[in-house]
């Protein structure tokens, strides 16, 4: 088989790989970049863009369901048109994937289509097309996939998971969903939205259990006044095809008499989480293991680099602290291109990384929980301010909250947890505050605009900085 040279190879073209590649392009290194599905990943393809775009349509349909009921606009939603809709998701994802396929031309990024595997600690097959050596270093970016419950074999109809759910066929009228973390949530709101009867069940004692225990409280409340089921602390039984749909048997410690539940619906979402892909990369010829959940654990977290010398990783692969979310995964990608062309960049930041539930409420949060917080740094200063307490809150009518969790007395600010609309808009403000250590009154001295959601978060700073103005 034919050899080549290179600088770096990167293997997986998703968000990690694909942006390893540019940054290295540009500078200056020659970089081959192995895919064997689609540029772009589970996140352009099947998960991040699609599912965005599908949930702002469920967006403009609750607002037409708003304009009627609460402001007199008398419009009704007759039919959603599938096929339509669909095309209109899938137009969005083609030219971001053409977008992204140009950028790599244009950088120079040798894209080699097919299957890699190591053959040694530099080298790399990319079958069918032969072997590299890479000068400087391999990049492992080979992403995730759903995980799967024993007993449940998705049919992409009936029973689905987060990557099929989108591409299943026409709107269910029932769905429960599986997973009450963010891909869960996310998809039990737009299903819902779209005119479904959902149940959402987690097995923890709340939703998006990894966030602030206040972001799952007012999380919890705004789903279910929009007519969502919720059930915590509830487990799957048993499920199988029944009909055209699903017969579930849910275990829940609020179900009558047995504590079992009987559930018939349309479909059934499995989103229990990601698994890391390493399937055929022979990571032993590398010198290479995942750990006891299949993660590849870097030995140098400032350069994500394995316990193999030149052989970095990125993405989904990595364990916590890394969140597996696509923006993290740039910062990553960016980390590892600039460390191979010989440079000393930052280590990520993961406690400034925000993290964003796109449901409808929508849940922002940066840095540490309450409890996080009180761990670590014992006492702590807690603001929160409803957005209703600010005059555009009032005008949106869903509700919500800012809460800024500070050391005390007058330290810096350790976490910022946002739910309401448009939320995901607004966190990026507080990445800077929480990654710039800044204190609560370095916020309070600058001018939120009025009126506008944004406000609330300066009002919880003014507040916490000793200068409250519309709140005690």
């Amino acid at each position: 088989m034919p050899e080549h040279e290179t600088d770096i190879i990167v293997i997986g073209g998703g968000t990690g790989g694909y942006s390893t590649a540019l940054r290295a392009a540009a500078l200056g290194l020659d970089v081959v970049l192995a895919e064997r599905d689609l540029i772009g990943g589970t996140c352009l393809h099947r998960g991040c863009v699609p599912s965005k775009a599908m949930l702002h349509a469920a967006e403009l349909v609750d607002g037409i369901a708003e304009a009627r009921d609460r402001w007199g606009v008398k419009a009704t939603v007759d039919a959603v048109d599938w096929p339509a809709l669909t095309a209109a998701r899938d137009d969005i994802v083609a030219r971001n994937h053409r977008g992204v396929e140009g950028h790599l031309s244009h950088a120079g990024v040798h894209v080699v289509r097919g299957s890699a595997a190591f053959t040694g600690a530099r080298t790399v097959r990319i079958a069918p097309h032969g072997e590299w050596t890479a000068r400087r270093g391999v990049v492992v970016a080979t992403g995730s996939r759903p995980r799967l419950l024993p007993g449940l074999t998705p049919d992409g109809r009936r029973i689905v998971t987060s990557d099929d759910a989108l591409f299943a066929p026409g709107l269910p009228d029932s769905v429960l969903v599986l997973g009450g973390g963010a891909i869960g949530v996310e998809y039990a709101s737009l299903h819902r939205s779209m005119g479904a009867r959902v149940v959402l069940v987690e097995a923890a004692d709340r939703l998006l259990p990894l966030e602030d225990a206040d972001v799952s409280r007012h999380l919890t409340r705004g789903l279910k006044r929009r007519g969502i089921e919720v059930l915590t602390g509830a487990r799957l039984e048993r499920a199988e095809p029944y009909g055209d749909g699903v017969r579930a048997t849910v275990r829940t410690p609020r179900a009558e008499r047995d504590g079992m539940r009987a559930l018939d619906v349309e479909r059934l979402l499995v989103a229990v989480g990601r698994a890391p892909v390493t399937e055929g990369l022979d990571l032993a010829a590398a010198g290479l293991a995942t750990d006891g959940r299949g993660f590849l654990a870097p030995a140098d977290w400032s350069r994500l680099e394995t316990a193999v010398p030149g052989i970095h990783v990125v993405g989904d692969l990595l364990p916590p602290p890394s969140p597996g979310l696509a923006h993290a995964s740039f910062a990553e990608g960016l980390l590892v291109a600039e460390t191979l062309a010989g440079g000393s960049p930052r280590p990520v930041d993961y406690e400034a990384v925000p993290r964003v539930t796109y449901s409808s409420p929508q849940t922002a949060s940066v840095g540490l929980s309450e409890s996080e917080a009180r761990a670590r740094a014992g006492d702590v200063a807690v603001n929160t301010m409803p957005l209703t307490a600010v005059a555009k809150g009032m005008v949106h009518g869903q509700g919500g909250m800012v809460k800024v969790v500070a050391e005390r007395p007058g330290g810096r600010v350790l976490g910022v947890h946002l739910v309401g609309p448009h939320v995901s808009e607004m966190i990026a403000e507080s990445q800077l505050v929480v990654g710039w250590d800044a204190e609560p009154a370095d916020v309070a001295q600058h001018v939120h605009p009025h009126p506008t959601l944004s406000e609330a978060v300066g009002e919880a700073y003014l507040t916490l900085a000793g200068r409250g103005l519309h709140q005690r």
